[in-house]
Formats: C-alpha cells, structure tokens, sequence
C-alpha cells in the first residue's frame, strides 16, 4: 500500500494511505450507477419508458430536461464533495476521501478545478439525449472509453494522481470510518457555560485548524504521540503560550476553543 507525506503548515509530515486503484473504480461505478439511475428515473416520470416519447415531445422539454436532469448530474460531484468533506457517495462507500496535498481539507477553488476536469471524465447526459436503449448503451461506452484514459493517468502518476488531481493539487486517500461531523474540525459545543482556555486559537489559520484535526486523528489510528508533542509544541510557540496539558488533552482543547468561538452569537 502506497504512502505518502504531506507536509502541514508546521513543518511536521503527516502520513497517508494512497487509496487502492480498486476502491477508485469501485467508487466510480458506484456514483455513475447513482447518476444513471436518476437519468433513467426522471425519463420515466417525465416521458413513461424508453421509446415512448415522440421526437417531438422530446424536443418541446429540451428546458426542463436541462433544468431537471443535465444540471443536477453535472454538480453531483462537486456537491456531494463539497458538502461531505471531499467524498461522494461512492467515496463514502468505499471509505476514500479527497484531500489537498497542502494539509487539510481541499479549498472551494481546489474542488472546483477537480470538478472542472471531470468534463473529461464523465461526458455530459444533457437532458434532450433521445431516450432510447441505444443511446444509454453508447452513452456507456463512450464514458468507458474515457475511463480508460483517466486509468492511464493515474498509473503513470507519482501519487496515483487523476488530471483534476494533478491540476487542483489533490489525492485520494484511504479513511478508516466513514466521514461524520467528529472527521471535521466542527463540533457541537452546547454547554452553556462552557469556558474557552486559549481565545488565542482564532490566530490559526483554517489550514492550521485542519491540521490539527488531521494529527488527532492519526493518533486514534496508530497512537503515535511524538507527532502530537511536536505540534502541540509548535502551535504554543506560534500563539505563544504555555499549558502544561498533555499534548493529545491540548489540541483537543483548541479545537474545542476554536469552534466554540468560531460559531457562537456576535
């Protein structure tokens, strides 16, 4: 299994699993299966079945077919990544993520160049495709075809990198869980009378803050506390400050501050 090393804002390295070339695929076909099922499902429900739409008719709700159908395709991967923190659904499934070769949690711009990329990968249903056996089969093909190209990219590559990877600065890598609001740096601090230790923390930038839940993380995995006592001990120095916390207790305690200051009422 390939590794690699991603260096993060405080000059420490943290380790990655690459994700296995078979849950790429697997992911893929999950989501295209995903996207062909809501085509076939809204030409249904618009036109009752293959072949029993006119020319005519097809033609008349080419609108409403775009609006409806062509629009919600092509979003689909920046929506889901977006919003699930660089997975999609058959990400999700497959336990892989995106993530920026830069630490952290990819940027707006660094999703939308993937996305951007992906009009290569995945050729556009547009919603006026005549709804026929025929055109699914060759739509088929075509995306195939194009799969081939993106598996070539990917080999020749360092970092088992796709062309939007490459481009936007990212990889895929492996997550051990399934994604939930604890994998983000938010979380849901209800007390009402809960006291923050270190108001310092809003110095650190979102990638510092990224950082820090990335380091955590890993040590739920393999319990290494070196990696921790470095960045506990680079981040007091950055905001200058001193605790005499455990580390693991310390940058726990930050990203407790950081959301609890982050997100209460102005």
């Amino acid at each position: 299994m390939s590794i690699i090393q991603i260096a993060t804002p405080f000059n420490i390295d943290l380790e990655f699993e690459i994700a296995e070339f078979h849950k790429r695929l697997l992911a893929y076909i999950i989501d295209f299966c995903i996207l062909l099922l809501y085509y076939i499902s809204m030409k249904h429900l618009y036109y009752g079945g293959f072949n029993d739409a006119s020319t005519e008719e097809l033609k008349s709700h080419v609108g409403i077919d775009i609006l409806t159908i062509s629009v919600p395709m092509l979003l689909y991967s920046i929506v889901t990544e977006v919003l699930m923190h660089g997975q999609t659904l058959g990400k999700k499934i497959m336990g892989i993520r995106v993530i920026s070769l830069e630490g952290g949690e990819p940027t707006l711009g660094q999703y939308l160049v993937r996305w951007m990329f992906k009009a290569f990968e995945w050729p556009f249903m547009f919603g006026y495709t005549l709804f026929t056996r025929d055109s699914i089969i060759v739509y088929i093909l075509i995306t195939g075809f194009f799969g081939v190209i993106v598996v070539i990219i990917i080999a020749v590559t360092k970092k088992s990198q796709r062309l939007g990877d490459v481009a936007a600065n990212t990889v895929v890598v492996n997550t051990r869980s399934t994604l939930t609001v604890n994998d983000t740096v938010f979380m849901d601090i209800s007390q009402s009378d809960y006291r923050v230790k270190f108001p310092e923390v809003l110095k650190l930038t979102d990638r510092d803050i990224n950082t820090i839940k990335n380091v955590l993380s890993q040590y739920k995995k393999n319990h290494n506390t070196d990696t921790c006592l470095r960045v506990a001990h680079k981040v007091q120095e950055v905001l200058k400050i001193n605790s005499n916390m455990y580390a693991i207790e310390f940058l726990e305690k930050l990203l407790e501050d950081y959301n609890y200051l982050a997100t209460k009422d102005n």
